[in-house]
């Protein structure tokens, strides 16, 4: 979950830049718009599609290694009501304390070839769609705090 007042460091930085060929996403707009565009389509904080090509993701509880690369869902279940601006916000503020070091996020494609111990769903056979630039992701965390109700936890 998104820890208020994490650092936010992005690609915006030497050495995580986005793979050639990938178009950059500047808005949230855009990103929705791509989620239901290709949907499913999911986001990656990491290094980027050339590093993640050749591994797997790891639990870090446990240390086993998962078949596939762990990601989010970019794109809204059935059953949300709500814009998907909404869900695309909330998606990408709940791991933007992942943007640390060279991480950023990414969009994919992919197979689901399996579920990871936090239910996430766990790629391969990917293909990159997008970067995600740091404006898109603080877009992101403004409309999440003004729209949702963070840590809420139902009781």
């Amino acid at each position: 979950m998104h820890r208020a007042g994490a650092p936010v460091v992005t690609g915006d930085r030497a050495g995580s830049s986005p793979p050639p060929g990938v178009p950059r996403l500047g808005s949230l707009a855009e990103a929705a718009e791509l989620a239901q565009l290709l949907a499913p389509v999911y986001v990656r904080f990491s290094a980027g599609p050339e590093a993640d090509r050749s591994t797997v993701s790891r639990d870090h509880e446990s240390g086993c290694l998962m078949p596939g690369l762990s990601a989010n869902p970019m794109t809204p279940e059935p059953w949300w009501t709500r814009p998907v601006e909404h869900w695309v916000a909330r998606q990408l503020s709940q791991y933007a304390h992942l943007m640390v070091d060279d991480r950023f996020p990414w969009l994919l494609t992919g197979t689901v070839s399996a579920r990871g111990p936090d239910c996430e769903p766990l790629l391969v056979e990917i293909t990159p769609v997008a970067y995600l630039a740091r404006p898109v992701v603080d877009e992101a965390v403004a409309l999440y705090r003004q729209v949702f109700a963070p840590g809420a936890d139902g009781t």
